[in-house]
């Protein structure tokens, strides 16, 4: 974890303390607080990039592809204050396509169960129809939301335009539940934090200070190859790409063999991802291999196949798997 996070943690902790100090004799302790945070927003709002971000870790992967995140991701922050649990959804998209639907349904659960909402918002573009229906399905939470108006490093950030925006749909969240951050150049990280941590409750921790995710390991391995995939992939291929975990073995206490398939809906599709003399297919593998080795502390072998899995985006047991 670098060091710039850890300093965040530590200036959360010493502000939070200081506030309540003078209540500390009646008060439970701080750091006996929990909340699982719903993170919601269109795609490429960043909210993974904000995830990982207040993790330290490369908890969800990133791309510029639109719909990257296809699950309820979870990343947990952990600091003497207490453990927030983020949940890292698709972005919400207004599409009736059989698999955005599912997509959307997964946000929808999410914030049934969530003790709080954090609306990211993305200052690039106008708040136009996806963000309205946003608005329109958290409207009823107002009293457990905080927003973070993301990519304020951009060039003309829409600060104003959202403003408007979150007074007019969500006109009951108040001035300090609102930031401006960058999850990009972690800046405002540390005010989003903070105000989540004063809205948490008092509760046992739903995890270990061990974890800071909960992914199981085949999850992580497939999403991992998923991200080198898709960021070197063109237009609609990205979205047709799912990967299969066919088998994991742990050959000694310092060595996993993983046999894994990158699965496409056409022939043509195959082509692309192997490449021309399978040069694709080699790259995606040793990167795959290279970016695991940050995450797990044995050595995972990695052997890489493509397979046509035809309209695998339009059957229902298919989704079933892959969405949860």
């Amino acid at each position: 974890m670098s060091d710039k996070i850890e300093n965040i943690k530590e200036k959360i902790e010493s502000e939070i303390k200081n506030e309540n100090i003078e209540s500390e004799s009646t008060n439970p302790p701080v750091g006996d607080k929990t909340a699982l945070v719903t993170i919601i927003g269109r795609p490429s709002a960043g909210k993974s990039t904000f995830l990982n971000t207040a993790t330290g870790e490369p908890v969800s992967i990133v791309s510029a592809m639109p719909q990257t995140t296809r699950n309820a991701i979870r990343g947990i922050v952990n600091t003497s204050l207490g453990q927030l649990v983020f949940i890292d959804t698709p972005g919400y998209h207004d599409s009736e396509k059989k698999m955005n639907l599912r997509m959307r349904n997964i946000v929808a659960d999410q914030l049934k169960d969530s003790d709080l909402i954090l609306y990211i918002i993305d200052t690039t573009r106008n708040c136009a129809e996806e963000e309205r229906l946003i608005a329109e399905l958290i409207e009823s939470h107002q009293e457990k939301i905080v927003i973070a108006l993301n990519k304020i490093d951009a060039p003309r950030p829409l600060r104003e335009h959202a403003r408007k925006f979150i007074k007019k749909h969500l006109p009951e969240v108040p001035e300090n539940r609102i930031f401006e951050m960058s999850a990009k150049n972690d800046e405002g990280i540390n005010e989003v934090l903070k105000a989540l941590f004063d809205m948490a409750k008092v509760a046992p921790h739903l995890y270990g200070e061990e974890f800071y995710t909960d992914q199981e390991v085949d999850f992580r391995i497939a999403e991992v190859i998923r991200e080198q995939a898709i960021n070197r992939l063109d237009q609609e291929v990205p979205h047709a790409v799912y990967v299969q975990i066919a088998d994991l073995e742990m050959r000694s206490p310092t060595k996993m063999w993983c046999r894994a398939f990158l699965c496409v809906e056409k022939d043509s599709q195959k082509g692309i991802l192997i490449g021309k003399g399978a040069q694709m297919i080699k790259t995606i593998r040793i990167e795959s291999i290279k970016a695991l080795r940050k995450i797990f502390d044995y050595k995972i072998e990695l052997d890489l196949q493509v397979k046509v899995d035809k309209n695998w985006r339009q059957r229902d047991v298919t989704l079933d798997k892959l969405l949860k």
